[in-house]
């Protein structure tokens, strides 16, 4: 075997070798990669009964149902579609109805989305990218949801400074 030979030889072993543990590493993640779906990407792929995935929308108004031990149900919707949800546990902070959420979860027999955990956004111009694009896919999507806070909407009038009275200091000391 010529040197050449050789080198191609341990070169080709070694991407076999790589290539059989990105397989095997992929394998053992297949279970616990989660995809993000909305509503109607529910029933239009036909999810089965339980398997996981994560679920995101806007918790309907009028929908949010607390019962006893921490049971909540609510539904989450995406302007296509309602998907009713029950979670056992504490919701967070930020969790109100109108709002976006999202939950991670299984589907049960009955159609209803058991969530295991639900993570409510961080504040109200936040909104995960899928749901975003889906909401302006779907015609929801409001001009104001990207805008940072305290932004002011274009040919807003900008209030005058208090004028002080001559005599009077201002914050730093000095008369003006």
């Amino acid at each position: 075997m010529t040197r050449k030979q050789r080198r191609l030889t341990i070169i080709g072993g070694a991407l076999v070798v790589l290539a059989v543990a990105a397989g095997l590493v992929l394998n053992a993640l297949r279970d616990s990669i989660v995809f993000f779906s909305t509503p109607t990407m529910v029933a239009e792929k036909h999810i089965g009964p339980g398997k996981r995935f994560r679920l995101g929308g806007l918790v309907q108004p009028g929908s949010l149902k607390r019962g006893d031990d921490l049971a909540v149900s609510f539904e989450v919707a995406d302007g296509g579609a309602k998907l009713p949800v029950a979670y056992k546990g504490i919701l967070p902070d930020l969790f109100r109805e109108g709002q976006g959420v999202v939950a991670e979860g299984a589907l049960d027999a009955d159609g209803v989305f058991k969530a295991d955990t639900v993570l409510a956004k961080h504040d109200e111009t936040y909104m995960p990218k899928e749901v975003a694009d889906s909401l302006k896919k779907q015609g929801h999507w409001k001009d104001d949801y990207g805008k940072p806070q305290g932004a002011k909407p274009a040919g807003a009038a900008t209030p005058s400074p208090v004028s002080m009275r001559e005599g009077e200091k201002t914050a730093a000391g000095a008369t003006q």
